[in-house]
């Protein structure tokens, strides 16, 4: 064969080498984190928001600086002894724990997915309390250990304190599943014992707050509690995350008196205050 064939049929062969591998970097896709931006677009429209909406939602902070709003979510809480068809696949500790039947629904769900992973054995100590149950607590424990009436996420009905039958929370496998996969049902571990200087409060391994995803999500990714959350909001106003190849896009907006903002005109959208000072956009694909 001669000298230019064997130059050509080399120079196909390399050719179609490097087409393959390009081929094959091209298609590869980089793994999906939950920090990952990606824009979220869409047409969009405008809403007036008032500033009572900055004391309604999932994400309103309630500590001992913040108090609970008038518009809690009190109203919906119902005693779980009197509605034992909510009672799935958990006890209560006594007829008194009290929870709105939409928290029970996603605690229910929870704890589901718990005992596929052989976890089972999950009891409700506390729910929803009244500014009158809050305060005999306040005097009983002082304030090292509790919140005076109307300053307790307790009094909000976001927060539910969960046990377990076979251990203290912080050595009990129902303890230690909620920590690692609670954020995936969209609760958090509202005052883990490395956070105590900033939420006020000793540590609670079993006091867990619902928020919602993507929020537990990326409180859980950075190691946030909510007071810290909220801040990185408002210093980011906007940020973008992938979680489960579910985009979201978060915004933060102050409110005052009225405000007018953009929504999608007819995508999803969910809106929080932060019961301080403004409003969370959550958009979502």
């Amino acid at each position: 064969m001669k000298t230019w064939v064997i130059g050509l049929v080399l120079l196909l062969l390399l050719g179609y080498g490097f087409a393959q591998h390009k081929l094959k970097f091209v298609n590869e896709k980089p793994p999906i984190k939950t920090n990952q931006a990606q824009e979220v677009t869409t047409q969009m429209k405008e809403l007036k928001v008032t500033e009572d909406q900055i004391f309604k939602g999932n994400l309103l902070l309630v500590n001992k600086d913040h108090p609970v709003p008038p518009s809690g979510e009190v109203s919906k809480a119902v005693n779980l002894l009197e509605h034992k068809e909510l009672l799935n696949g958990f006890i209560v500790l006594d007829k008194t724990i009290q929870l709105s039947p939409d928290l029970v629904q996603k605690f229910s769900k929870m704890i589901g997915a718990a005992e596929n992973d052989g976890v089972s054995q999950f009891l409700i100590s506390s729910g929803y309390r009244d500014n009158k149950e809050q305060n005999k607590l306040y005097q009983q424990m002082g304030a090292k250990y509790a919140l005076p009436a109307g300053y307790s996420e307790h009094n909000l009905g976001l927060s539910l304190d969960i046990g377990s039958t076979q251990a203290e929370m912080s050595r009990a496998p129902e303890g230690k599943w909620l920590k690692k996969n609670a954020w995936k049902f969209g609760f958090i571990l509202r005052y883990p014992a490395d956070k105590t200087a900033i939420t006020g409060i000793q540590s609670e391994p079993w006091h867990f707050r619902y928020v919602g995803l993507p929020h537990s999500a990326i409180m859980q990714e950075k190691n946030f509690v909510l007071e810290e959350y909220l801040d990185f909001l408002k210093e980011k106003k906007t940020f973008s995350t992938i979680v489960d190849h579910q985009t979201y896009e978060i915004t933060y907006y102050p409110v005052s008196k009225s405000t007018t903002i953009p929504v999608p005109a007819n995508g999803h959208y969910q809106i929080s205050g932060n019961n301080i000072d403004g409003v969370i956009v959550t958009v979502y694909s």
